[in-house]
């Protein structure tokens, strides 16, 4: 019997969702996929009201520049989360002496390359959402508290931060890799 009493709470603004977001120490593809899913649900979720926010928000400006960094950072996130699931499925290189296992190689390298080029599509859209908060009414207002946030947005606007290159590198090698297992014959 428990001696406290228990209090519970409806998770549905993005900032609920967004703490339910965590990194194993040894992530597991079950982990990525729960992280994966609470993060999609963060992207679909509205925003709290600006009294719970992850920052301290005075004007509207700075709410606008906070929900615009919240996507950002939430897209960023998500690709990071594809990347670490595509990581266990690339084998990142084919020899000879794999041709027996040539099917369960390529189903696998087909669920990398489906995890990159979903992380395409979250690169676009955090793209998007960088250009908005480094719009020029925002040039000068920065919320310290979320000082990561915004050195990710500077990243990406001086393109020193681009996983369209990064994915694009995974996506051609991961073709290279079916390529050559396609041609190999299966040897038992």
């Amino acid at each position: 019997m428990c001696a406290l009493p228990c209090f519970s709470y409806m998770v549905k603004y993005k900032e609920d969702f967004y703490r339910l977001y965590h990194i194993h120490y040894q992530q597991f593809p079950d982990d990525c996929m729960e992280n994966i899913y609470w993060l999609e649900q963060a992207v679909r979720a509205d925003f709290a009201n600006p009294l719970y926010a992850a920052a301290k928000i005075e004007s509207e400006e700075q709410w606008e520049k906070y929900r615009n960094l919240f996507q950002m950072h939430l897209n960023l996130k998500l690709i990071e989360q594809h990347q670490r699931l595509a990581r266990v499925y690339d084998k990142r290189a084919i020899y000879f002496y794999d041709a027996p296992w040539r099917d369960e190689y390529l189903a696998n390298l087909n669920k990398a390359k489906s995890c990159y080029e979903a992380g395409l599509y979250y690169w676009r859209e955090a793209r998007l959402w960088a250009e908005k908060a480094n719009e020029t009414k925002f040039r000068w207002l920065f919320l310290t508290d979320l000082q990561y946030w915004e050195d990710e947005r500077e990243r990406i606007a001086s393109a020193e931060l681009d996983y369209e290159k990064i994915l694009l590198r995974d996506i051609k090698r991961v073709d290279a890799e079916i390529a050559k297992l396609k041609s190999m014959e299966k040897k038992y």
